[in-house]
């Protein structure tokens, strides 16, 4: 697999695959956005605390999704796991569309959080295993950082759906939802066309299915390019089983790997309270220190969303060439700087809502090629055998430390009212970071250009 060139097929296995993370941006941003309009009286009628608790139950279905359908990946393979996460996702946000009141809504919240989280672990993992080494890096954070787009395109849909002279209050949050879940039905189709990870069928004992898998990749490849691909080299033998324990999947992660294991989970804490504690609140912060009404929010969300996916799309290929260590340890230093001076600057109340964003611009596009890095590094220095479920335990303590206690932590802040207070945050956030870019230089691995199987032996590797 590593020796392919780059085709259509990858193309598309990228777009089948990758555009989770959009739908999962635009239904953060739009749920964001809604949070005033579901206090109409002619829409749910939600309290402040009822808008709060229904954001916690999708983060809760997110965390629950990814544990459980990370094991499931590693168990029966990412073909089907990601077929089902999909569908679980879309009756999840149709039904949204349809809620009724607080229980409904929250409970289709959860649905949509487990179809999420569940993708996230079995989407990484078929990635990784299916591009070649040389272009892993550069299409791992791209299709991570495309999260963003769909935010950008969350927040400008934002500003048409919930505009009461457009539309009636109950009906264009409604049709946020509903289009999601149409965009979500049609990649069910494109997904057809990816075939389950080669790596994973021969670990788990089907090596027939795994040839004719591969074979027929090759094959598709060589009709695309017109070229005869070069003869595989090199020869790993193993001892299929159909099904690894959890002791034997821990035993690796927390013995063999437990510096990995430990730069893995700095990585996405670091990131993750980060994200929450910025992008989550920032229509906070406009409101009130700038003054931006809510509902205008979206003007400045949209082009720090699209600062967003900038950067892992420029610096991407760095990762590649420059390297792992240099790359992820560099992005998550100079982030981390870039917010000391930001905290600062805002402490001194320099900025404006316009400048401010400028700032938040500049930082996040390095610390969005970051962030990114971060589901990288968890889902590659790990064995094939437990790489899902790696993503998965990591993205939960990740979403766990950054989704919960960051936005209670920053809103608290926020409501005081005082400059210097937030600031604080902000300069506990860039600790973090730099944190994060000191145990990248100690630990991290340099994975560039090389198959997963030498970054990490797989669990079944004779002798």
């Amino acid at each position: 697999m590593d020796r392919l060139p780059w085709s259509r097929f990858h193309l598309i296995l990228v777009i089948a695959l990758g555009v989770t993370w959009v739908l999962d941006g635009l239904e953060v941003t739009i749920v964001g956005a809604i949070g005033p309009v579901l206090q109409d009286k002619r829409a749910l009628g939600f309290t402040l605390q009822e808008i709060g608790a229904s954001a916690s139950f999708y983060v809760v279905g997110a965390v629950v999704g990814a544990l459980v359908f990370g094991w499931l990946t590693d168990r029966f393979g990412r073909r089907l796991v990601f077929y089902a996460t999909l569908l679980i996702y879309v009756g999840g946000v149709i039904a949204s569309a349809l809620a009724w009141d607080f229980w409904s809504f929250a409970l289709f919240r959860l649905v949509t959080g487990l179809g999420i989280g569940g993708e996230y672990a079995a989407i990484n993992s078929a990635i990784d295993e299916l591009i070649p080494a040389k272009y892993r890096g550069r299409v791992d954070l791209i299709v991570n950082g495309s999260f963003w787009l769909g935010a950008a395109v969350g927040a400008g849909a934002a500003l048409l759906l919930l505009d009461p002279n457009l539309l009636d209050p109950d009906f264009g949050w409604r049709l946020g939802f509903g289009i999601g879940g149409v965009l979500g039905l049609g990649i069910l189709f494109l997904r057809r066309h990816v075939p389950e990870s080669p790596r994973w069928l021969v670990t788990h004992g089907r090596e027939e299915e795994a040839e004719r898998t591969v074979a027929e990749i090759e094959r598709r490849i060589e009709a695309e390019t017109g070229q005869k691909l070069p003869k595989a080299e090199g020869i790993l033998e193993v001892h299929p089983k159909k099904s690894f324990g959890f002791g034997e999947i821990f035993a690796s992660m927390v013995h063999k790997h437990r510096g990995r294991s430990i730069l893995a989970l700095v990585l996405m804490v670091a990131q993750a309270f980060l994200f929450n504690a910025v992008f989550f609140t920032y229509g906070l912060v406009l409101a009130k220190f700038y003054g931006v009404p809510e509902n205008k929010a979206g003007i400045f969300l949209v082009p720090l969303a699209i600062g967003n996916f900038l950067g892992p799309l420029l610096l991407g290929h760095f990762f590649d060439t420059i390297g792992r260590r240099r790359m992820i340890a560099g992005t998550f230093a100079v982030s981390g700087l870039l917010l000391l001076a930001t905290a600062f600057a805002f402490g001194l109340d320099l900025f404006t809502a316009w400048t401010q964003t400028f700032a938040w611009i500049a930082i996040f596009f390095v610390a969005s090629a970051a962030a990114s890095s971060a589901y990288l590094t968890a889902s590659e220095i790990f064995p094939l055998e437990t790489r899902a479920l790696a993503i998965a335990v990591f993205y939960a303590l990740g979403t766990g430390a950054g989704g919960v206690m960051a936005p209670w932590l920053f809103t608290r802040l926020i409501e005081s009212g005082q400059h210097w207070a937030l600031a604080g945050g902000y300069v506990g956030a860039a600790a973090l970071l730099v944190i994060a870019a000191v145990t990248e230089w100690r630990l991290g691995v340099d994975a560039e250009g090389k198959s997963l199987e030498s970054i990490a032996d797989p669990l079944s590797k004779a002798g």
